[in-house]
């Protein structure tokens, strides 16, 4: 807890692919993985959204 309350509470570092992980504990460990859980569905729902695009577009040119 910081002495004072304007105090900046330290941020939680990114992730770094390939960082050494024998340095974090379990908890940061657990963390970490419920970060990546929720990024890779944030990434496979703009890939989503990226292939309905393509389709309908691909879908209007074949049209003509």
């Amino acid at each position: 807890m910081a002495i004072f309350d304007d105090e900046p509470k330290k941020k939680a570092r990114p992730h770094e692919i390939g960082q050494d992980l024998s340095l974090l504990s379990v908890g940061d460990l657990s963390e970490r993985i419920g970060i990546l859980r929720d990024e890779i569905i944030r990434l496979e729902a703009e890939l989503k959204t990226k292939d309905n695009t393509k389709s309908a577009a691909e879908a209007l040119f074949r049209r003509g």
